[in-house]
């Protein structure tokens, strides 16, 4: 061990040793991560289709004929795994059927795929039917992410007494949960490539129906900048054959503001925003700027996927709009970590980017292992377990994938299993699985943490499989120190704690149990097991100088200059 930990004997198990006499005391001081209000939440991230059917109702099961249905299109990759690229009937009801279950967890948000009107045929362009997100032939817009009206739900997710608004309203009157709504501006439907020309491929609608913007299956090239219709477009190709609208475009921006801030008056509270590095900077800012003037301070957090954390990190500076984005390259660290033996959890450090000014605030980012657009976590049980361990107690905001609460389809890539649908059996039997109670074990202890929330986080050890580190909370009288003690090993761990210990009345966030901490000398021991976490919360100012001192660094170096 290093210096961090004194070496202790302590019999395996929950045993907990503390020491000393006397106490100190110094001048209160604030400290926190970040005063985001958005940062107390824990997001729950469901592609709306692939849940759980509510309302059968709405699953338009003809829709789009025999040879474009739109309906229940089971595919098997070059893996030989199986996906579906239709609609497989998620809808609001069957989100509102089990909000319930999803705020047991611990979850405080919702995060849904987009759920804009798109085309009601399958997709006859593009290349192969398989494996792959760019790889669109014969694929459906059941994902949300191909808009043809902006201002229009699709019809396969309300029902005739079941709206969006009233889906809002719910979530929060019943559960007190926010929605988080995905939204896409730099493209729309896939618009070429087309053996001929079908219908809403490629087309854009106004709030009254009107046609706007089509791309008539011409390639982005070909497209004439003297036609109305084409003016909305850019002229080269984007991503796979989407209609890729022109981001200096004054009309783009005025319309998805429009578009959008009539779902923020339907009860979305926070956005996901698609694509983010595909439009550039300036329009970001002006779009955050609109809307943030008629809703101050509404959170967005956009989805920039790269693992270059000073490419990313542009999107969260206030000249840019201000947007927090996905934290991709903890990502790739923590699954790194996670999917491999024999790993370090000092490999998570560097990308926490704690005090070199990389992002705006590293506090306010999303952190994520898996989502809907890459492989889940080819993790056994316990990595799982381990990961929600991390997620839920290191600083970010934490959002999980559907499923991942049972390790659903683990290590399945997109259409080999990953996006299957989920369904009403095994939503009732989670609750059974080790991986859920885990997770609603840390889960709950983090929402009613404010240290855990938003608090500094300051590092003791990481070293192979454990981590050891405080996350400090001071601000208008509210005052917890949280120390966290991880083990993803396969046996249990010992911890002797006594660097930046302060003295007073500590208690397990999970038991209760106090534990009296006094000077000289002050120092916890205790053993963590085999793929858990520990959490020891003291309720009041930190009284350590030596802390003091790192955390007056670590203030100072917790927001970009």
């Amino acid at each position: 061990m290093k210096t961090t930990f004194l070496r202790a004997s302590i019999a395996a198990g929950s045993a907990l040793l503390a020491v000393g006499c006397g106490t100190s005391s110094l001048p209160e001081r604030d400290y926190y991560g970040t005063l985001e209000p958005f940062a107390s939440e824990a997001v729950y991230f469901v592609v709306t289709d692939r849940f759980v059917d509510g309302d059968p109702s709405n699953n338009h099961g003809n829709q789009g004929g025999e040879e474009r249905g739109t309906f229940d299109r089971p595919i098997t990759n070059d893996a030989g795994q199986t996906g579906n690229i239709g609609y497989l009937g998620g809808d609001f009801r069957g989100i509102a059927n089990n909000a319930g279950y999803i705020a047991d967890m611990g979850f405080t948000a919702l995060w849904l795929t987009p759920i804009v009107n798109n085309p009601d045929e399958a997709f006859t362009g593009g290349s192969k039917l398989g494996e792959g997100i760019f790889a669109d032939n014969g694929k459906t817009g059941y994902h949300g992410y191909w808009g043809v009206n902006f201002f229009e739900v699709d019809e396969h997710l309300p029902s005739a007494d079941f709206s969006f608004a009233e889906l809002t309203a719910l979530l929060t009157s019943e559960h007190n949960m926010k929605t988080v709504l995905d939204i896409v501006c730099n493209h729309g439907s896939p618009a070429y490539t087309m053996p001929e020309d079908q219908p809403l491929f490629g087309e854009l609608y106004d709030a009254g129906g009107s046609l706007v913007a089509d791309h008539q299956n011409l390639h982005p090239t070909e497209l004439d900048p003297s036609n109305p219709l084409h003016a909305w477009f850019n002229r080269e190709p984007d991503l796979a054959e989407l209609s890729d609208f022109d981001g200096s475009s004054d009309a783009v921006l005025e319309y998805f503001v429009a578009a959008y801030l009539r779902w923020i008056d339907q009860g979305a509270n926070a956005f996901r925003v698609d694509t983010i590095r595909h439009m550039p900077h300036s329009y970001w800012k002006a779009f955050a700027d609109r809307i943030r003037e008629v809703h101050p301070g509404f959170f967005m957090f956009g989805e920039s996927f790269d693992y270059d954390a000073t490419k990313i990190a542009t999107h969260t500076y206030p000249e840019n709009g201000g947007v927090s984005v996905l934290d991709f390259p903890l990502r790739k660290a923590i699954t790194d970590l996670l999917e491999n033996p024999d790993t370090d959890y000092a490999t998570l450090l560097e990308p926490l980017h704690l005090e070199d000014g990389v992002y705006q605030n590293p506090y306010e980012l999303m952190s994520f292992y898996d989502n809907h657009d890459m492989p889940r976590m080819n993790a056994d049980e316990n990595g799982f377990i381990d990961a929600h361990n991390w997620l839920f107690t290191a600083r970010g905001i934490p959002v999980i994938y559907y499923g991942s609460e049972v390790a659903f389809r683990a290590g399945r890539p997109e259409h080999g299993g990953n996006r299957d649908f989920f369904g009403q059996e095994r939503v009732d039997a989670a609750p059974d699985h080790p991986v859920h109670e885990a997770l609603t074990r840390i889960a709950q202890v983090r929402r009613t943490s404010p240290a855990l929330q938003r608090g500094l986080q300051a590092n003791l050890e990481f070293e192979g499989d454990t981590a050891t580190f405080y996350r400090v909370y001071q601000k208008d009288g509210v005052d917890q120190t949280a120390l966290v003690m991880l083990n993803k090993g396969d046996e249990p761990a010992v911890f002797a704690v006594d660097r930046w210990l302060s003295s007073g009345d500590w208690r397990d966030a999970f038991t209760g149990q106090q534990i009296t901490v006094s000077e000289p000398g002050p120092r916890i021991g205790t053993t963590v097991g085999a793929h858990d976490v520990r959490v020891l919360l003291l309720d009041a100012p930190n009284n350590s100088a030596d802390l003091a001192k790192e955390l007056d660094r670590l203030q100072a170096a917790a927001v970009r200059k």
